[in-house]
């Protein structure tokens, strides 16, 4: 008898039918654990019932895989004796993942938080660099942005880089290159020599915000790469949040308040973390396969994809309002009569709020529904752009809380859905996350010369703040486009 299906199901079954071998049939899932399973099955003469000695196979995969063949039967010469042979098995949910991944997982988080640390150590030291240096703030935004100007170069190199020559080596060096970006803003006279200071981070920056999606995707899978991608985002927030709290009010003190010697301090915590990357980490991972194939048609295979032209967008919007704003948040509070140290702590709620939240939401949000808590988070965002500037004492502490809270969690969901988008094969997660953060830097940069140009001729951070309100509105608008229905 012909099963009964779903809407869902008619389609998925449509798709199937339109393909002509079983290898392909499961790639057209559009399920990177299902893609495993169609190398699995190739690797054992199509012998769905040798799947067991494939490895990394676990009870979820045996039950999903018996799913995709009791609803299309073409994938095996008979469902039911599949079924009756598959229906005692019992595994433990995580077998087949090296446990070493969650080492690797700490070491990735050090990374990001020393990541965090020197992309935002700048802002709350934004006064004194402005008079010690004597830039306008149309230089200084340009300066605040530089960074993503280089890593929108670096970022289509890192990703076939890690692609080829593996993560370990190639993080190492990126982590190198950030230190010395911070530890040479110390011999800074001017405008163009703390411009190329700022700017160098850009150059190793890449291969660590995209080196990490990358060695998560090796390593982990299914519903535990979720809350490896929202452990390992928070390592920049935290990172951040410990740059604008502490700078002014620990580290400047402890160096007899100079913004200089704060820059060495955070350069040489960022060797340290290299080295320990160096001598801990390891290539391993799920052990899928590096083919070598070529940058162009990589980036011209990933184009071509719908959902990933969608998400370059918004990754380009995104960053430009968190960026743009971040940057000179530290500095709108002081203009509104905070002290600098207090004004450090006030950036810092922002930051503190967002963690839990991308902590958490990655891992709890169903990819159907993704798209649509982006919408919303954008949607609230534009609202408390406007009331930052426009409220004071405890509400102002709300409106930073509640932007923290939604802002933060913009990139790990944006990052799942590429993972998980029709076509993008795990292989090419390198590369993939190189486009996204090469498209998005973009935003990264002019966000911040934006919001300084726009204070040069209005005099005022309001014009700026309509401006990023227009780009989480144009964000909201394309969730819609997305396919998430996985």
């Amino acid at each position: 008898m012909q099963p009964r299906f779903t809407r869902s199901g008619q389609h998925l079954q449509s798709q199937l039918e339109s393909t002509p071998t079983r290898h392909q049939q499961l790639l057209c899932l559009r399920d990177k654990r299902t893609a495993y399973l169609a190398e699995a099955l190739a690797k054992t003469d199509d012998d769905p019932f040798e799947i067991l000695n494939f490895g990394h196979c676990n009870l979820f995969d045996i039950c999903y895989l018996k799913f995709v063949i009791l609803i299309h039967p073409a994938l095996s010469t008979d469902p039911c004796i599949f079924k009756k042979k598959f229906t005692h098995i019992s595994m433990p949910p995580d077998s087949g993942q090296n446990p070493y991944r969650w080492v690797m997982l700490v070491l990735l988080w050090l990374l990001y938080a020393a990541f965090g640390i020197i992309s935002r150590s700048i802002f709350p030291l934004v006064t004194p660099v402005l008079a010690d240096l004597n830039l306008s703030y149309s230089q200084m935004g340009f300066i605040l942005g530089s960074w993503q100007l280089t890593y929108i170069l670096a970022a289509l190199v890192a990703g076939p880089v890690l692609d080829r020559w593996g993560v370990r080596k190639s993080i190492f060096a990126g982590a190198i290159v950030i230190g010395l970006s911070a530890s040479l803003r110390y011999f800074t006279v001017g405008f163009i020599s703390m411009l190329t200071a700022v700017a160098l981070f850009g150059v190793g920056g890449p291969m660590i915000s995209v080196g990490g999606p990358k060695t998560i995707s090796l390593w982990f899978r299914g519903r535990s790469r979720g809350t490896a991608m929202g452990v390992y985002t928070t390592g920049s927030w935290f990172g951040g949040l410990m740059a604008l709290s502490l700078t002014n009010s620990l580290i400047m003190p402890l160096v007899d308040h100079s913004w200089r010697f704060t820059f060495v301090v955070y350069g040489l915590t960022a060797f340290a973390v290299a080295l320990l990357w160096f001598l801990s980490a390891k290539e391993g991972g799920s052990g899928e396969l590096q083919e070598r194939i070529g940058i162009v048609e990589v980036f011209v295979q990933l184009v071509k994809i719908k959902n990933v032209r969608i998400l370059l967008a918004m990754g380009l919007l995104s960053f430009a309002v968190i960026h743009g704003f971040s940057s000179w948040l530290p500095k709108i509070l002081e203009d509104s009569g905070l002290s600098a140290a207090k004004a450090g702590w006030s950036a810092a709620l922002a930051i503190a709020t967002g963690i839990p939240s991308i902590l958490i939401l990655p891992s709890v949000v169903p990819p159907r529904i993704r798209s649509r808590i982006i919408a919303c988070f954008a949607l609230l965002t534009a609202v408390n752009l406007f009331l930052v500037l426009k409220t004071s004492g405890m509400a102002l502490y709300i409106v930073l809380a509640v932007l923290g809270f939604v802002i933060a969690p913009f990139m790990a969901l944006l990052l799942l859905v590429l993972m998980d988008s029709p076509g993008v094969e795990i292989r090419h997660m390198g590369s993939a996350g190189g486009m996204f953060f090469c498209v998005a830097e973009i935003g990264g940069f002019t966000g911040p010369l934006i919001m300084g140009i726009l204070v040069d001729v209005t005099g005022t951070f309001m014009a700026g703040a309509v401006f990023l309100a227009g780009l989480c509105l144009a964000m909201a608008g394309l969730t819609g486009l997305l396919k998430t229905d996985y």
